[in-house]
């Protein structure tokens, strides 16, 4: 059997994190075949509610899980980790808007990409998932010097995910006959789900779609899920948000299938125009755990006013942390 890897789960007793860990011990991110340590983060006062989804785990007797450590330190729950979801941050209230939220959680993040930096195994791989996941994975890349900014991504798997299923209902296919529809940008409603080469059985789905369909409705559509399922239940995304997680890091550890690729927010190199030093959504492929930006996708006017559109939005973001970034 495999060394056992260690994967901090931070906001873990949130519902994304309590919905994240089952299937992480099942193990469907890391393979059936790799055990795993959990270093699980909450805050103090959560403490409590962690201890009893321990016991939880601990009852479902999981073969892979070799062990499991809680603490409301990072220092303590990121030392020697191979893979870090960071998902808890403090969510949006009422008449928040977006900005204010991207300054409370700008010192979480901080705190924690300090912690990394410190106490992580050479080749941590960090997902954030907690909103505004961008921006958030901006501050803790940049709060970690020492580590290459390769190793952090955000995640848009859950958009990705949102439109493949809303074309596989369009088309009435399944969900896995959609490939290589990628997410351009931000996890916001300025993303781009890029229809133009997103593929159903191989085949372009512009070819089977009204283009005022795909233009208007399914934009829309998935641009607002994550609302319509507050509205729907009342409360926010949760396992469908951890699934889309361990379909990132499951892509990022183990690889992208031959001649597809999927969306991840990375450090921007000037790829497509993008400014260095954003964390954009590219459709990127993987190999031996390196995320590397499909080259040579060209975008008609449509498209790139939607890229140029959600550009401006992240660095707008970054301009209102720039003080989080020296």
């Amino acid at each position: 059997m495999k060394e056992p890897i260690r994967v901090a789960v931070t906001g873990a007793a949130g519902n994304i994190g309590y919905a994240l860990l089952f299937r992480l011990a099942s193990g469907s991110c890391f393979g059936d075949d790799q055990p795993l340590i959990l270093q699980l983060l909450e805050i103090p006062p959560a403490m409590g509610a962690l201890n009893g989804v321990v016991m939880e785990l601990q009852d479902a007797a999981f073969p892979l899980i070799h062990g499991i450590e809680t603490s409301d330190d990072p220092n303590v729950a990121f030392r020697g980790v191979h893979a870090a979801f960071l998902v808890g941050s403090r969510p949006r209230s009422k008449d928040m808007d977006r900005a204010d939220l991207i300054r409370v959680n700008g010192p979480i993040f901080t705190g924690q990409g300090k912690a990394l930096n410190d106490h992580e195994s050479p080749d941590v791989k960090v997902l954030v998932v907690g909103n505004p996941c961008n921006t958030n994975a901006l501050i803790a890349c940049a709060s970690a010097p020492d580590l290459p900014n390769s190793q952090f991504h955000a995640m848009t798997r859950l958009d990705e995910n949102r439109a493949k299923a809303q074309l596989a209902k369009k088309l009435g296919v399944t969900a896995g006959q959609i490939t290589n529809m990628a997410i351009w940008g931000n996890h916001s409603n300025t993303m781009f789900p890029d229809f133009y080469h997103a593929e159903a059985n191989g085949s372009p789905v512009t070819d089977r779609v009204e283009e005022q369909w795909v233009q208007g409705e399914f934009l829309q559509t998935v641009s607002t899920r994550g609302k319509a399922i507050i509205n729907a239940r009342g409360a926010s995304s949760a396992a469908s948000a951890a699934s889309a997680a361990l379909d990132h890091m499951h892509s990022w550890w183990l690889g992208t299938p031959q001649g597809e690729f999927t969306s991840m927010a990375l450090n921007s190199n000037g790829e497509y125009g993008v400014p260095a030093g954003l964390i954009f959504s590219f459709p990127c492929t993987v190999k031996d755990g390196v995320a590397t930006v499909v080259e040579g996708i060209e975008h008609n006017a449509f498209a790139q006013a939607k890229l140029d559109a959600t550009i401006a939005e992240l660095q707008s973001e970054r301009s209102a942390v720039a003080d989080l970034l020296d």
